[in-house]
Order: structure tokens, then sequence, then C-alpha cells
């Protein structure tokens, strides 16, 4: 009897399948916490390398303590444990990565970050990362996931629901930065311009001096209290 198309079908398609199900998971998709041979030609490098807190510590420069870990190869803030920055210090630079905070959670992102202060924000600018749905902070533009902390806001619809995650570019050249959130740009400014000035003095940054003032700094992510996961962090300076 003469097999139906089909059928016949079914079994010229199934060695394809079946080849196709035993290919190896790192070729299904890229590992993360790695670069790409273009990225490094291009001078990206990563600054955290899936595995351990190397070229991490706290802000207050006390030790690292169990606040951070590394949870399925994210960077990961599991409980109390102060801020943390890179060993680095960087000067102009872009920034990419990846973050996922828990329903409710809170971080941040901040660049140029000096030390000696009695916070990280208390010198450095911060991209807020935020679940907006389910955190007070998610009712003005101003402090919601993307934004320039508490002076540069965002538009909506942008953020992710908490637990999934968001791509996240930041760029700093000079006084220029701009923040990209999900491949769309939700932040641009000047450093040190008039409206800058004008934002700062009517905000509470106004009570800090050393805000947003070094030309150079470290890279750190904030210790809010919630859990919050980052992975595929890598930066390529801009000479």
């Amino acid at each position: 009897m003469r097999a139906h198309p089909a059928v016949s079908r079914l079994f010229l398609v199934s060695p394809i399948l079946l080849a196709l199900f035993a290919l190896p998971a790192s070729l299904a998709a890229q590992e993360h916490n790695t670069l790409t041979a273009a990225e490094r030609e291009a001078g990206w490098r990563l600054l955290f390398d899936g595995r351990s807190l190397d070229g991490w510590r706290r802000y207050d420069g006390e030790p690292m303590t169990g606040g951070w870990a590394v949870e399925d190869g994210a960077l990961a803030h599991v409980r109390r444990g102060r801020s943390i920055i890179t060993d680095d210090v960087f000067e102009d630079f872009e920034l990419a990565l990846e973050w996922k905070v828990e329903p409710g959670g809170n971080s941040g992102i901040f660049y140029r970050a000096a030390p000696g202060a009695e916070e990280i924000f208390h010198s450095a600018p911060e991209l807020q990362v935020l679940d907006d749905a389910g955190h007070a902070d998610g009712r003005s533009p101003l402090t919601s996931a993307g934004a320039n902390y508490g002076l540069h806001g965002v538009p909506r619809g942008i953020v992710r629901p908490a637990e999934e995650w968001n791509q996240v570019r930041i760029l700093v050249r000079g006084t220029h930065v701009e923040h990209w959130l999900n491949d769309e740009k939700v932040v641009e400014y000047e450093l040190g311009g008039d409206d800058w000035k004008a934002r700062v003095a009517a905000s509470k940054f106004v009570e800090w001096p050393e805000y947003g003032q070094a030309a150079r700094g470290h890279i750190g992510l904030q210790d809010h209290g919630n859990r919050v996961w980052f992975r595929n962090i890598k930066l390529r300076e801009i000479r």
C-alpha cells in the first residue's frame, strides 16, 4: 500500500529534527557573560565573568560580604551587603548589561562613582532599576526604570515586568550621557550644563556638592534591600 504523502514528508523531516535536538545547548543560544569575536575586536571587556565576584568591591571600602552572590550566571543582590563598585575606574565609555528585579524591587546602576562619599548616590548619577508596576517610585517618570534618578524622566511602556530581563546601555562621553532601555533611548542630557544644574538645584542632590562632579569613576550596583540580578555586564572604553 502506498504511504500517504503527509506520512512520507514526516519521515523525510524526522532525521533533520533529530539532528537539531542533538545539537549542544551552546549552539542553541549564545552563552551569557561571554564576548563575541566582533565585540573583542571592538574593544569590549567583561566586568563580570558569570562565576565569581572578581573585579568588584564594596563602595565603602569594607570587605565583600554575603550580600552579593553569583546565581545561575548572574551577579545577584541576595541580602543586605551595601552597594558595590568595579575595581577599575572609567572616564568615557559605553556600558551594556541586562537586569531583572523581584516584584516590587528597586536598585540602580551608577557611573563615574567617586569613592569617599558616605553613600554612592552622593557622588554618582544613577540609572534607575525598578519594578515600575510594583513600587511607589514607578508612579513618577523621574524615578521610574531607566530614569536618571530624580532628574530626568522616562517614557512609559518600555520597561518589562518584574522577573523579566531588561537590556540597558549607558553611553558617557565627556559631558554627554545617554540611557537606553530595551533598545530605546529614554534619557539624554549634558552633565554640568545649565539645565542639569537647575535640575540638581531643585532636587535632593543639592545637599551633596560632589554629586556628578567626577570626570572619571567606578561603575556601581546598588544595594536597595531587594533581590536584583545582573548579567552580560560589558564595557567599551571610548578613546
